[in-house]
């Protein structure tokens, strides 16, 4: 017998359609201050060939960046959690906004090597608070049928983040200059934040039913004690890895195993994020269609999970193409299942973990998710400088997904959310 779902979307008449207005611009506001943080990262990473000349940075040398980088934000991830979860999504995500906004500025006034450094140790530390801010958002605000749909909206904003940038930060900074890029992206986010101030301030959370007694705040402790946390880190772990090195690298990869110039590859990447984009919406259409079909939150996220792991499998055909459109649209598809499997993992923390503590759960998982990036950049560096190549690495991505569902679903046969009602 299937499982019920009860909406608390039912609220929605209580609250009042000013609630509603509300909540779908809280959606608006998440995806372009995520749009912002994807924008603000790519920079770095599409203006690699000017940075590393002035610089005189090698592919070794760019890796450490990227790693101490990756480092940097599961530190910063230890205090994230807490903070939200102590603060509540209003205060800290728009404050995490306005701080990296501002070291993303310094970057263009860095005079040395350290200084550079330091700037993006700040830049990815303050943007670490983006993802369990969307989540926790999405666990207090949003109804169970329109959590993962919300949650896929807002998913969808990395890739077009990664989309936008290409197109729009290399012409400007051929034209401008690298250092000029860095400050008009720093101003977007200040722009952003009055419409956050002026749009989520009256803005309610809906009640949760839940079996756990209230508690103010929360602890490492208490989430750690919880088998679903350690399933989502597992899993993040697993995944993350892939997203952060074919983020960090893949215009890299282009330029090496393709010879496109700088102008060349923006097509390519543009068209890999593209597809990515479409696999986070999907993952909320999904999910929703499987539960109108009388399925359990359970079947829904695991059916789901697996489909978009079966899909990632033929990735390292990629590298045996001639033509960089068509790696381009390989790489595009694994990264489409990418963020449909992801979509998932935020979707089950929304679902599943207490709305108090999803923040603190969902910190734990990015904090492995960045420790497996730091991994992989290392890993990534050295493939390079050896001459090996990047083919382990697609090999690895292609099997990484049916390896994180499996982790998932030994840890917790059975995905129960809090507002669901199991049958009697």
């Amino acid at each position: 017998m299937a499982d019920t779902v009860a909406d608390n979307g039912a609220n929605d008449g209580a609250d009042g359609a000013g609630q509603e207005r509300l909540r779908n611009w809280l959606i608006a506001l998440l995806f372009f201050g995520t749009i912002i943080n994807y924008v603000d990262r790519q920079v770095l990473s599409l203006l690699k060939p000017t940075i590393s000349a002035e610089y005189g940075w090698g592919d070794a040398e760019f890796a450490h960046f990227a790693s101490a980088s990756q480092l940097a934000a599961a530190a910063a991830l230890l205090f994230v959690g807490w903070v939200i979860d102590r603060f509540g999504v209003k205060l800290a995500y728009g404050a995490a906004v306005a701080l990296w906004s501002v070291a993303g500025m310094a970057h263009a006034v860095a005079q040395t090597v350290t200084q550079f450094v330091s700037a993006r140790v700040a830049l990815v530390a303050f943007e670490s608070v983006n993802t369990p801010a969307a989540v926790k958002a999405a666990a207090e605000y949003l109804p169970l049928k329109r959590r993962t749909m919300g949650v896929g909206i807002v998913n969808t904003a990395p890739n077009l983040g990664n989309i936008i940038a290409p197109l729009t930060v290399v012409p400007f900074a051929l034209a401008f200059g690298w250092k000029t890029a860095f400050v008009v992206t720093g101003l977007l986010g200040f722009v952003w934040l009055a419409f956050w101030i002026a749009g989520t301030h009256r803005l309610r959370p809906l009640p949760r039913v839940s079996a756990e007694a209230p508690a103010r705040g929360s602890t490492y402790g208490e989430a750690l004690s919880d088998r679903k946390t350690w399933a989502i880190a597992g899993a993040k772990a697993i995944t993350d890895m892939f997203w952060w090195f074919f983020t960090f690298w893949l215009p890299d990869l282009f330029n090496k195993v393709f010879d496109l110039d700088q102008g060349e590859l923006v097509g390519p990447t543009a068209l890999a994020f593209s597809l990515a984009a479409l696999g986070a919406l999907t993952a909320g259409r999904l999910f929703g269609f499987l539960l109108g079909k009388g399925r359990s939150v359970n079947a829904a996220r695991k059916t789901g999970m697996l489909l978009y792991a079966l899909v990632i499998l033929p990735i390292p055909l990629a590298l045996t193409v001639s033509s960089a459109w068509t790696a381009a649209a390989i790489i595009g598809l694994g990264l489409f299942a990418h963020q449909g499997f992801s979509t998932n993992i935020f979707g089950f923390a929304a679902d599943a973990i207490p709305a108090r503590r999803v923040a603190t759960v969902m910190a734990i998982g990015a904090i492995a998710g960045n420790i497996a990036g730091f991994g992989i950049q290392e890993v990534t560096g050295q493939l390079l400088t050896s001459g090996v190549g990047y083919a382990p690495l697609f090999w690895f991505a292609a099997f990484a997904y049916l390896a994180a569902l499996a982790w998932i679903h030994l840890l917790v046969p059975r995905i129960v959310a809090e507002d669901e009602t199991a049958p009697t």
